[in-house]
């Protein structure tokens, strides 16, 4: 019986007559003489708890900001794999490993291990035709800050999983391109590391995380088909927030953000250079964005496509601008084999960690056989300064 059934059945309790009262009392006394017994159990509803609400004020943009998590999955079916449904780990079955050493874990995954001090860059370099460059070592990279010269303290280059971010656009003019965009992002998750752990979030003016962080495809697939094209963009506060949801759950060091829109931003709290500095701020993951602006008024365009320029540029990813949606496809299959291609480069930098503040990074690599290179890298970063420590007082020593 459902449960509003059942409840209303005591309301209308005192209008039951003593006849039947008497009745029922006899029944019962006659199953239990015959040796059997009835259970009932009656469970009380749970009191009403408040939802959560909004801060009505902005706090400071360069921190993570309280506000509604994503966490709506509309389509919360597990995958029939149990070891999907497991959470993603990067701790290492072996001996724990020295800061900047490399190990390989027994499912063949290569590690590195960092100091809390120790600044690292996801690096991608191409030559001057725009071709990736896969062959270089430790001893090619030079890393500035603030104008100063840095020493490597780390180096990689393996194909890592990473924590992935794929936001879409869901506002109303997304309508007839979101069979495309989805396919599209499906190929690349498909061209992916297997073991990258992906979250999939629709936006228009507001952001739905539509599938949490997995590995399964069939359950991103269905994240991806969770969209109701209407509304307006708020591509910097989906920004923002899906960067906060890298930096809380993300279990992977290398963290990227996919970002596809048609259109600029027109309704978020934040402003293009506070997303930015939020994304820097959380130690700033790689940010790909693909504009599909093609039909859209000019000037719009011309705003949106420097708005996604600064995003990628600013973080260390590429603005895609494809002039048709059948172009969408293989720029996804490029964002793809970008991803899964770079070098991470760490060092400590000489400018103390008390400073604060935010530094200006360049790297240059230096090949003789590959001529002139361009790297991509995060512009810089946020120092986190270190937190204040306890000075114990004599009383506390003697307690």
């Amino acid at each position: 019986m459902p449960a509003f059934d059942r409840f209303s059945m005591h309301s209308k309790g005192f209008s039951i007559s003593r006849t039947l009262w008497s009745i029922a009392v006899a029944a019962l006394v006659l199953l239990g003489c015959s040796g059997s017994s009835l259970l009932c159990q009656v469970q009380s509803a749970p009191p009403a708890q408040a939802q959560p609400t909004m801060p009505a004020t902005m706090r400071d943009p360069t921190h993570p900001e309280v506000q509604q998590r994503l966490d709506v999955d509309h389509d919360p079916i597990p995958s029939p794999d149990a070891e999907d449904n497991a959470p993603v780990s990067t701790a290492s079955p072996l001996a724990p490993a020295r800061p900047g050493e490399i190990q390989k874990r027994q499912d063949g995954v290569y590690t590195m291990h960092q100091d809390v001090d120790e600044v690292l860059l996801t690096c991608a370099v191409v030559d001057q035709k725009n071709r990736l460059i896969t062959d270089l070592s430790r001893g090619d990279f030079r890393v500035w800050e603030d104008g100063v010269p840095q020493t490597t303290s780390s180096f990689l280059h393996q194909d890592q999983p990473v924590s992935l971010g794929i936001l879409v656009d869901n506002s109303g003019s997304m309508l007839d391109k979101r069979a495309a965009v989805n396919a599209a992002a499906l190929n690349l998750l498909k061209a992916s590391n297997p073991q990258d752990a992906t979250f999939i979030v629709n936006f228009s003016d507001r952001a739905f995380l539509d599938q949490g962080f997995t590995s399964d495809i069939d359950a991103l697939n269905r994240g991806l088909s969770h969209f109701d094209s209407k509304g307006t963009t708020a591509l910097y506060d989906a920004v923002a927030a899906s960067a906060d949801e890298l930096a809380n759950h993300g279990k992977l060091p290398k963290q990227v953000l996919l970002v596809i829109t048609d259109g600029a931003d027109n309704a978020s709290r934040l402003d293009l250079e506070q997303a930015i500095r939020r994304v820097q701020n959380l130690g700033g993951p790689v940010v790909y964005t693909i504009g599909l602006l093609f039909g859209t008024d000019k000037e719009e365009a011309d705003r949106a496509r420097a708005a996604l320029e600064s995003l990628s540029q600013e973080t260390g990813g590429i603005a895609y601008f494809p002039h048709s949606l059948q172009d969408v496809d293989s720029i996804a299959a490029e964002v793809a084999r970008d991803i899964r291609d770079q070098y991470t480069v760490g060092y400590r930098s000489t400018k103390p960690a008390s400073l604060g503040g935010y530094r200006v990074v360049r790297v240059e690599a230096n090949a003789t056989k590959h001529g002139k290179l361009i790297v991509r890298t995060r512009k810089g970063y946020y120092a986190k300064r270190p937190a204040p420590q306890h000075t114990q007082t004599a009383k506390e020593a003697k307690q």
